[in-house]
């Protein structure tokens, strides 16, 4: 009997070890394949980085730290690859801002329409809609939106045409990014408001735009994202000698080879952007760290 029971634990004590020792090798399997696709993501943007800093005309070969790109890029008075490239960044930023400002004002409101709809099945409806775009490939969005300019409205392709492009790109983003945080308010304030003798319009703007401000935020930031890398809308909406980074990039390539300086423009961006995520973090963490210690009481 004892025998049995020394047995039985020896048994249990080893099925313990096993099933500790799977659990070590699939959280170990989980972290080198979370390193992996980090190093894939990252590698090409590291490696263009530290290339930016050398003047070879090619990647591969190194030719000394140098930082003649970056003051080609910048220096760029009689040098047209250079003015190529801040004339591409400029209009892509330009793209960019009048999307973006144009997609969060009407993401905003159709989302506040999509929220205070009464009628259940409109409101499924109106949600359902608006995700078809997000799912569509966009070479099915970019081909609808010629057809739509050039064969049934008999437009030729313009600025007008392209920003409306990048709106119909960002703006079921907006409206995703919105809706949350309208589900997150609290009903009761705009109550109040309209019973305090507030107007709808000044309601809208006193209580709920506020109250949906981070959401606003996210969807703003979201559309300039997508438009930034946007390239199939733009290839097919932009009017023929207005280039953006991406189609600029892609006419280099095709004329023979992307100009050196183009290294050192996207070390920059590249820079700006991880600074950017980087106060975003660390601001996040100090609003936590702040509602943490008011909850606590401590001053």
């Amino acid at each position: 009997m004892v025998e049995n029971e020394i047995l039985s634990y020896e048994q249990t004590n080893r099925a313990l070890k096993r099933k500790r020792i799977r659990g070590k090798i699939g959280k170990i399997a989980a972290l080198a394949f979370v390193y992996l696709v980090l190093i894939v993501m990252y590698a090409p943007l590291v490696y263009i980085t530290i290339y930016s800093f050398t003047n070879v005309q090619t990647t591969g070969s190194w030719g000394g730290f140098s930082l003649k790109l970056y003051e080609n890029l910048f220096n760029y008075a009689g040098n047209q690859k250079s003015q190529d490239i801040w004339n591409a960044a400029r209009n892509t930023l330009l793209v960019a801002v009048v999307s973006a400002v144009i997609s969060v004002v009407l993401g905003t409101l159709g989302a506040i329409g999509i929220h205070y709809t009464r009628h259940k099945w409109w409101r499924n409806t109106l949600e359902f809609a608006n995700q078809i775009p997000i799912v569509n490939a966009e070479i099915v969005t970019a081909l609808s939106l010629v057809i739509l300019f050039v064969s049934i409205l008999h437009m030729e392709t313009n600025f007008a045409t392209l920003v409306v492009g990048h709106v119909v790109l960002a703006l079921p983003y907006v409206v995703l990014s919105v809706l949350p945080k309208l589900e997150q308010m609290d009903p009761s304030t705009y109550e109040a408001a309209m019973d305090l003798g507030a107007t709808q319009t000044r309601a809208l703007f006193k209580v709920v735009i506020p109250d949906i401000m981070p959401g606003i935020l996210s969807g703003f930031l979201l559309s300039i994202t997508l438009s930034l890398d946007d390239y199939v809308i733009t290839t097919f909406t932009k009017p023929g000698e207005f280039e953006t980074i991406s189609t600029y990039v892609d006419s280099a390539m095709r004329k023979g080879g992307l100009p050196t300086q183009l290294r050192a423009f996207t070390a920059i961006l590249f820079s700006i952007i991880l600074l950017v995520m980087i106060g975003m973090y660390v601001k996040s963490a100090l609003d936590v760290r702040k509602q943490n210690r008011k909850l606590k009481g401590v001053d």
